[in-house]
């Protein structure tokens, strides 16, 4: 009877071994190389900050828009640009062939043949009048014609500088800014009149205007000077900071919100016209205090959300949260966290995993 017992102790005791050994084994611990790539944050409790999302689109810095029209008619016989060109200021874009420019260039010539004539006439009249041969009003009359048709030759002149005139009855269409093709309607073979719509728009991208869509239950949230983060469908990971700086008070009848402004600089032209765009605003109120987690930190798993709490390299526990309030950064949760308690703000994921098996 005493060996049993002795022998159930001995073998009680090596049960016990084991089952320490398998509790080490089980113990999840941050290896060196994962806590390299691991970040840990601090959770403190702060005041509940809430973000309004509201949509809005990319578009074009109308002060800083030139569009052109042509004013003169013609027919067009080469253009050297296309959508989306950068171009400079003076660069010749098309070239058109006028019959207008045609009948300035027949006008320029016999005004200058007329000029030519009057000044000879003027000094045959000089040297007349100084033999008392004619009247000082004749040649006073022949040096005003003279000045009447150098004034006409100035006007033509202007208008050929205006109009880009070449000599050969056509005339260049020049851009008149530096920057983007934003507009096209103009090709090779194309008539054009002076009444025709607009040919081209110059736009300088390197800033936009990002136009925001605000609903009436969401306009006592937003006011001019208001620091927004906007955010584009094409570049979801890139984020732009911009104020408020116009809202226009007028409902657009087509949507049925209020326009707000947004100015952009966009250096790297990655804020095309027309992209869609996500803008967040805070609201600026503040509804009590609680515990704010990282959104990063947050893992989703059946319908619920987790965070694993740090407190030690060796010391790693898996928590419910509820959120109650979210922003673009953080979410404020219901639950509470102790003074050593940190969350794991990357890698969270793979850690769950790890002690959840």
């Amino acid at each position: 009877m005493i060996i049993l017992v002795s022998l159930a102790g001995v073998i009680s005791c090596q049960s016990d071994k084991k089952n320490e050994e398998i509790l080490k084994k089980d113990v999840l611990c941050l290896s060196e190389q994962l806590k390299k790539t691991t970040i840990i944050a601090e959770v403190t409790k702060q005041p509940i900050k809430e973000q309004l999302t509201l949509s809005g689109k990319i578009e074009y810095n109308e002060n800083d828009l030139v569009a052109y029209k042509s004013l003169l008619d013609g027919i067009v016989e080469t253009v050297r640009f296309e959508l989306g060109d950068y171009v400079a200021k003076g660069q010749v874009l098309a070239t058109v062939r006028s019959s207008q420019i045609q009948e300035l260039i027949q006008q320029k010539h016999a005004l200058q043949n007329r000029i030519k004539l009057l000044e000879q006439t003027v000094e045959t009249q000089t040297e007349l009048l100084n033999d008392g041969m004619i009247a000082r009003s004749e040649m006073l009359e022949t040096q005003n014609n003279l000045s009447s048709a150098q004034i006409e030759l100035n006007r033509i002149n202007q208008n050929f500088e205006l109009f880009q005139a070449v000599s050969n009855g056509k005339f260049h269409i020049k851009a008149p800014k530096s920057g983007y093709i934003i507009q096209k309607s103009i090709s090779t073979g194309q008539t054009l009149t002076s009444d025709n719509e607009v040919l081209f728009s110059i736009s300088n991208l390197k800033q936009v205007w990002a136009m925001v869509n605000i609903y009436a239950g969401n306009l006592r949230y937003v006011k001019v000077g208001d620091e927004v983060q906007i955010k584009t469908v094409a570049y979801p990971d890139e984020t732009y900071q911009g104020t408020i700086d116009k809202i226009y008070n007028i409902f657009d009848d087509n949507e049925h919100v209020l326009k707000a402004r947004v100015v952009l600089e966009n250096q790297n032209l990655n804020l095309m016209p027309g992209l869609s765009a996500e803008i967040l605003i805070n609201k600026g109120i503040s509804s009590g205090e609680a515990f704010a987690v990282p959104n990063s930190a947050k893992v989703f798993n059946n319908n619920k959300e987790y965070v694993v709490v740090y407190r030690g390299d060796c010391d790693l526990q898996i928590r419910s949260i509820t959120s109650i309030a979210v922003n673009e950064g953080v979410s404020y949760v219901k639950e509470s966290f102790a003074e050593n308690e940190k969350v794991v703000a990357s890698n969270a994921l793979l850690l769950f995993k790890e002690l959840n098996r």
